[in-house]
C-alpha cells in the first residue's frame, strides 16, 4: 500500500479532496492501464541490406567478412539502407501529478505485480512531484510495477539516464524512484526540495547521493570511499569527474540528423576521445559508444576465428603491483587459440590495472583480500569463457557496423547498444569498467563492484523497466557483493559496462594489430593488416578545447561541495518535520484506517485534528 505523511496544511487540502471525492464517487478508485507486451520478433532483414543482428566475419578473412542476418533482433531508431526497425517498448500507466509535500515509504519485498492508472489526489500517489518530501526505501521487487515517470533536473544518473526517470520492479528491477534515479537500497531516506532537488542517505545517516536540480549536477559518493561528479549541460553535454579516474567533457553535435556526442577525456596529462551514438529507450537517453575507427573485414576475420595452433604468450606483469595484488582473482590463459581469449584477458587486466590505480591516488578503501595462496582464480574458467563469447559478439557486432561505414550508411544504435542484449533472448556477460554500487536483490542492502568484476544477465528485464536483475560471477570479495548474489543494475550502468567493454576491446585490437608477427602472435595476414579507416561521424565532430575542458572539469569538481551544502540545508529545512516522523524500514508501521462514505466526514475531523500518516489502501486485484 501507499504511504504519506501530511502536514497540517496538506491534511487540509486532502480533506476536501477525499470529501469531493468520496461524495462524487462513493469510493476511491485506481484505473488500471495494461504493460506494454514485448515486442514481436522481427523477420530475417533480407540479405541485401545489413541487418541488426550480427554474425560471425567469415573465416576467410582474405575473402571478406560476411554481414548476413541470422535473425532479426529488436532495434530502436531509424535505420539507413533498408535493415527492418521496430520501436522499442514504452512504460503506461502514468501516475497523475502531485503537489502537496509528500513523504513515502516503501516496504520489503514483495512479488506482487501492480499497475496504475492515473491517480489523482491518492495518498502515496507518485507523478510530477513538485514539493518536498521524505522518501525512505525497502526492499527489492520481485514483481512488476509500471510507474509514470518523476520530474527531476536534467541527469538523475552518473552515466547518462534521462534525469527524474522512475526505476520499476519486474523479471529485474528494484523500484527506485524520485530525481535520484540510482536503485535505492534498503533503509536510505531520500529528502527532496521544493526546487526539485535530492539529498539520499544511508541506512547510518551518511550522504550516498545529492542531486542539484539548479546545476543540472548529481554527486555520489560510493561504498569505498569514491566521489563522482556529474554535471548535465543543454544539447546532450555533461561534465564528468572522479577522484583517481579520468575526467571528461562531453560535447553532442548532430550528423545526419542524428544525435551523437564526443567525450574528450583527460588524466595526468593524457588526452584522448570517444565517440556515442545517443538513442531514447525505456523512457530514458542513452549513448551508446560508436568506434572511432574501423577496421577491413580481413582483420575482423582474423581476430573472430581461431589461429592456426595455439599460442602462448608472455604479458610481462609479474612485477606489476596490482598484478600481486589481484593475483588471487585473476590469471590469463595458459594458451590463446584465438585473438578472442587474448583480447579477454586484455580487457580484464586493463580493468584491474584502472582499478589499482584509482584506488592507490584515491587512496580508496580495498575493495577485496587476496585468495588464500594456492586458491583457485576467483575468475573462474567458465566466467572467462562467457566474456570470451561475448568478446566474439562484440567483434562481430563492429564488423557489421564497419561493412554499414564502408557502405556510407548510417547505424542504428539500438542494435549496436543495451537494446539489443536486453531483447535477443540470450544470456550476456558484463565487465564492471568502474567503481559502482548496486543493491542486492534478496537482501535489498547496498554493495560495491569494482572494475573486472563479471556479472551475468540471464533473464531479460520487463518491458518497462529501467534497472535489471545481473547475477555476480565474480567479485574481489571483502566488501564487494558476494559471488552468486543476484544484484540491481541501472539500464544506464549497463550501457556503460558494454561502451567500456567496447572502448577496450577496440584498444586491444589497435595492440593487437600493432603486435602480430611479434611475442607468439601470429602474422596476419595481408588483408588483416590494413590501417583502419575513421569513421565518417567521428570526423565531424566538433573539436575539444583541451585547456578549457580540464579547467571546467576542475571547477565542477569544486562546485560539487558547494552544491551539496546547498542541497542539504534547503532539504533540512524543507524536510524538518518530516525528517522526524518518516518511520525506517523494519520499524512497526500505524495502523491504517479506511474511509467508507458513511463515516468520511468523521474520519476527515479526526484527520484535521490530529495530522499524522495517512494509509489508502490499495484495491483489491
Amino acid at each position: 500500500m501507499n504511504t504519506q505523511f501530511l502536514g497540517k496544511d496538506g491534511v487540509s487540502r486532502f480533506a476536501v479532496i477525499l470529501v469531493g471525492t468520496l461524495l462524487g464517487t462513493g469510493g476511491v478508485a485506481l484505473a488500471g492501464s495494461s504493460k506494454p507486451s514485448a515486442p514481436s520478433k522481427p523477420a530475417p532483414a533480407p540479405h541485401a541490406a545489413p541487418a541488426p543482428h550480427t554474425s560471425a566475419p567469415a573465416s576467410h578473412p582474405a575473402g571478406g567478412a560476411a554481414t548476413h542476418t541470422t535473425g532479426g533482433a529488436t532495434t530502436h531508431g531509424p535505420t539507413a539502407g533498408g535493415a527492418t526497425t521496430h520501436t522499442g517498448p514504452t512504460a503506461n500507466g502514468s501516475h497523475g501529478s502531485t503537489t502537496t509535500t509528500t513523504t513515502t515509504t516503501r516496504g520489503p519485498a514483495t512479488t506482487t505485480t501492480t499497475a496504475h492508472g492515473t491517480t489523482t489526489a491518492t495518498a502515496g500517489s507518485h507523478g510530477a512531484t513538485t514539493a518536498s518530501g521524505v522518501h525512505t526505501a525497502g526492499g527489492a521487487t520481485a514483481g512488476g510495477a509500471a510507474h509514470g515517470g518523476v520530474a527531476g533536473g536534467a541527469g538523475g544518473a552518473a552515466h547518462g539516464g534521462a534525469g527524474g526517470n522512475m526505476s520499476h520492479g519486474g523479471a529485474g528491477g528494484n523500484t527506485s524512484r524520485g530525481p535520484i534515479s540510482r536503485p535505492a537500497p534498503k533503509g536510505s531516506m531520500e529528502h527532496t526540495t521544493r526546487e526539485g532537488s535530492a539529498i539520499r542517505t544511508r541506512p547510518g545517516g551518511r550522504v550516498s547521493d545529492v542531486h542539484d536540480a539548479r546545476r543540472g549536477m548529481d554527486v555520489h559518493h560510493g561504498l569505498d570511499g569514491s566521489r563522482r561528479v556529474s554535471v548535465e549541460r543543454p544539447g546532450h553535454g555533461r561534465v564528468m569527474y572522479e577522484r583517481g579516474r579520468p575526467g571528461y567533457v562531453q560535447r553532442g553535435y548532430a550528423y545526419h540528423g542524428r544525435d551523437f556526442a564526443r567525450r574528450s577525456y583527460y588524466y595526468h596529462g593524457r588526452a584522448y576521445d570517444h565517440y556515442y551514438h545517443g538513442y531514447a529507450y525505456r523512457g530514458g537517453y542513452y549513448h551508446v559508444y560508436a568506434p572511432a575507427y574501423y577496421y577491413g573485414p580481413g582483420f575482423y576475420g582474423w581476430a573472430y576465428n581461431p589461429w592456426a595452433v595455439p599460442i602462448a604468450y608472455g604479458w610481462g606483469w609479474g612485477a606489476a603491483p596490482w598484478y600481486g595484488f589481484y593475483g588471487g582473482y585473476f590469471a590469463p590463459y595458459p594458451v590463446y587459440p584465438s585473438a578472442a581469449f587474448w583480447l579477454t584477458d586484455y580487457i580484464i587486466s586493463q580493468n584491474l590495472q584502472a582499478a589499482y590505480a584509482a584506488r592507490q591516488e584515491a587512496q580508496l578503501q580495498a575493495a577485496g583480500d587476496a585468495a588464500a595462496a594456492g586458491a583457485p582464480p576467483a575468475l573462474t574458467p567458465e566466467t572467462k569463457q562467457m566474456i570470451a563469447d561475448e568478446v566474439k559478439s562484440q567483434l562481430a557486432l563492429e564488423n557489421q557496423e564497419a561493412a554499414q561505414n564502408a557502405q556510407k550508411q548510417d547505424i542504428d544504435p539500438g542494435s549496436s547498444g543495451i537494446a539489443r542484449l536486453l531483447s535477443d533472448g540470450k544470456p550476456h556477460a558484463f565487465v564492471v569498467g568502474s567503481s559502482l554500487d548496486v543493491v542486492d536483490a534478496a537482501s535489498g542492502q547496498e554493495c560495491a563492484l569494482s572494475d573486472g568484476d563479471a556479472l551475468a544477465l540471464r533473464t531479460s528485464p520487463a518491458p518497462d523497466a529501467t534497472d535489471a536483475n545481473l547475477v555476480v560471477m565474480a567479485s574481489k570479495g571483502a566488501a564487494e557483493c558476494h559471488a552468486n548474489s543476484t544484484v540491481t543494475v541501472a539500464i544506464t550502468d549497463l550501457q556503460e559496462m558494454q561502451n567500456h567493454l567496447r572502448e577496450t576491446l577496440d584498444q586491444g585490437l589497435q595492440d593487437l594489430q600493432t603486435k602480430q608477427g611479434k611475442g607468439g602472435i601470429p602474422q596476419a595476414p595481408p588483408s588483416a593488416q590494413a590501417k583502419p579507416v575513421q569513421a565518417a561521424y567521428a570526423e565531424v565532430a566538433p573539436p575539444p578545447d583541451p585547456n578549457a575542458d580540464q579547467a571546467e572539469i576542475q571547477k565542477q569538481s569544486q562546485e560539487a561541495e558547494k552544491s551539496e551544502s546547498e542541497v542539504q540545508a534547503a532539504a533540512s529545512q524543507n524536510n524538518s518535520s518530516s525528517l522526524e516522523a518518516a518511520p525506517k524500514i523494519g520499524e512497526p508501521a500505524a495502523s491504517p484506517f479506511t474511509v467508507a462514505l458513511a463515516d468520511a466526514f468523521d474520519q476527515v475531523k479526526l484527520a484535521l485534528v490530529s495530522p499524522a500518516m495517512v494509509v489508502v489502501p490499495e484495491p483489491k486485484q
